[in-house]
């Protein structure tokens, strides 16, 4: 019996439809609409695609977003100049810093850089403290998008064991901190861990974020288990595959997300929904 497929586009579809009608309830009361800061530096094509979809999916719901397209060769003084300036404008909630960034400039400083209210990346040294702390303020959002996408199923995440194949700060660190935060047994794979496959075999929910294409094959999966592949690698021919073998392990899951159209919609849809909490938070 095959999987049931995760599917992000159409969750995403959804949130960003209950978003567009918040907005439009903000801007009916002559209120400005939540605005979104987005900085990229550099011609990276990946990072310039998924900057015109952000720009898309503000559109969609009615949100302001500015993109500010920087070259590489700006200095890591100039663009922390920039965001203090973003950090001071009242008519933006959320800035986001499109990694990855030249490498002549350190990511974790201008990240830092950010207020934590309009880091809705999630990823600055404050949020990720607050996860690690239980008291999380605007989450990671791909993780955030992960754990959405399994709501959709009718697993009990109290109690189970989830493994995650990759430590990334981005991803894969936080998303263990939010099996934890409910109520999980978690176990992080990593390059050094010499018994990968065992482990993953042992998972009731089970991530991977390598950028291995094919890494996880159906003998690694638990059946029935839940696999979210977080990978994404342009092949020669044009087509992206992640780091799951679908066909082959969609024979054995439970449930399942595909690359693409798994958690890349629900990543862009977790900034918005961050995008608008900070926004509301600016009421209080």
């Amino acid at each position: 019996m095959s999987a049931t497929i995760l599917n992000g586009n159409v969750l995403a579809a959804s949130i960003r439809a209950d978003l567009k009608e918040r907005v439009q309830a903000i801007t009916s009361s002559n209120r400005r609409p939540p605005g979104l800061a987005v900085v990229l530096v550099g011609e990276d094509p990946a990072s310039a695609i998924y900057v015109r979809l952000k720009q898309k999916d503000c559109l969609e719901t009615g949100m302001k977003c500015q993109v500010l397209h920087l070259p590489a060769s700006t200095l890591e003084a100039e663009l922390a100049d920039i965001v203090t300036e973003f950090n001071a404008d009242p008519t933006i909630d959320g800035i986001l810093i499109q990694l990855p960034l030249p490498e002549h400039i350190n990511d974790l400083s201008i990240t830092a850089k950010v207020l934590p209210r309009k880091d809705v990346d999630g990823i600055s040294p404050h949020n990720m403290g607050m996860l690690t702390l239980r008291k999380p303020a605007h989450r990671a959002c791909t993780p955030k998008g992960v754990m959405s996408l399994i709501a959709q199923t009718d697993v009990q995440l109290l109690g189970s064991h989830a493994v995650v194949v990759g430590a990334s700060n981005h991803v894969g660190r936080p998303m263990g901190l939010e099996f934890l935060l409910r109520g999980c047994t978690v176990t992080t794979a990593h390059k050094f861990t010499r018994n990968t496959k065992e482990l993953t075999r042992e998972a009731d929910v089970l991530v991977s974020a390598t950028g291995k294409a094919g890494l996880i094959e159906a003998d690694w999966v638990k059946p029935g288990a839940v696999v979210i592949d977080i990978g994404i690698m342009p092949q020669e021919d044009g087509t992206i595959c992640g780091d799951v073998d679908f066909e082959a392990v969609k024979e054995v899951a439970g449930w399942i997300t595909p690359v693409p159209g798994g958690v890349g919609p629900m990543t862009r849809v977790s900034i918005l929904q961050n995008v608008v909490d900070a926004y509301n938070r600016t009421l209080k």
